[in-house]
């Protein structure tokens, strides 16, 4: 793997450059954003190296690349796939940091195949933080995070092997999964907890605005509670839209819980509850 090129120099993308460096990849690091500020960041933080000038010319940079990483939202990302497929040789990666991974593997699946193309390697790193952005990069965000990978075929070709010993020099620990089951795992543990923490704080603002005793008397609980809140819509419309049925389900089954214990106020079953939520925290 001599050189790699990032399409979507945010927070993810920028700081999957600055991981290559740090873990000491010498070889060159393109990048491509909608966003001239984002490229410019990117080459502000050491992230990438060049930048492409238009979409055509980042089609060309895909050409030269060992490795293409979509740093991108799921639907651009299945944009991006729809048109590396056709121009991508054998030999090269296309791989991806989607926070949903059941369409993007149905479309590998028709669109990567036959040993024509490159091979795509669908991936996810558990990591982030509530504002995106290159400025915000870390060559550290990734250690000690999970970087899920849900393969579509069994054969691993070099190139991938090498990406994912990058991975590992990144310090994250990595798990293979169907992508079924990565799309509910992830709607109950990252996308609910979201919606939860949006909904909470989107609730206190139309009940309480700006009142000042909201800050005075939250403390620490109503901010961890609502930290996710902070997150933009733009990062997390395509979780809604492409994992709508999992993430449904996750609400549908909170609500039902919260009317239990709305329920159950001033009986025993609220120590139950708590009993339940207690042993869950002292597993993990």
């Amino acid at each position: 793997m001599e050189r790699v090129f990032i399409i979507g120099t945010g927070l993810i993308g920028a700081s999957t450059g600055l991981a290559l460096r740090s873990a000491g990849f010498a070889g060159r690091i393109d990048g491509w954003d909608a966003s001239q500020l984002e490229m410019a960041g990117a080459v502000q933080m050491g992230a990438i190296d060049g930048r492409a000038a238009s979409r055509e010319d980042a089609l060309e940079l895909a050409r030269l690349a060992d490795v293409v990483v979509l740093a991108v939202p799921v639907l651009a990302i299945k944009d991006w796939m729809k048109q590396l497929a056709p121009v991508l040789r054998p030999g090269q990666l296309v791989t991806d940091v989607g926070s949903t991974k059941l369409e993007i593997v149905e479309l590998a699946q028709q669109l990567f195949v036959g040993g024509e193309t490159a091979t795509f390697l669908p991936g996810h790193p558990m990591a982030g933080k509530e504002s995106g952005g290159a400025l915000l990069a870390e060559a550290g965000l990734f250690d000690g995070a999970m970087w899920l990978f849900t393969p579509t075929s069994s054969e691993m070709t070099a190139i991938e092997k090498d990406w994912r010993a990058w991975v590992g020099c990144f310090g994250s620990r990595t798990l293979d999964m169907d992508a079924t089951r990565h799309d509910e795992l992830c709607a109950w543990v990252s996308h609910l907890p979201q919606m939860l923490s949006t909904a909470l704080a989107a609730l206190l603002e139309d009940r309480f605005g700006d009142a000042p005793e909201i800050a005075a008397i939250g403390g620490r609980a109503l901010r961890e509670t609502t930290r996710l809140g902070a997150s933009p819509y733009s990062m997390w419309r395509d979780v809604a839209m492409t994992n709508t049925g999992p993430v449904a389900d996750t609400l549908l089954a909170l609500e039902q819980r919260l009317q239990h214990v709305r329920e159950n106020l001033r009986t025993p079953e609220l120590r139950d509850e708590f009993a339940l939520a207690n042993r869950f925290r002292q597993r993990r």
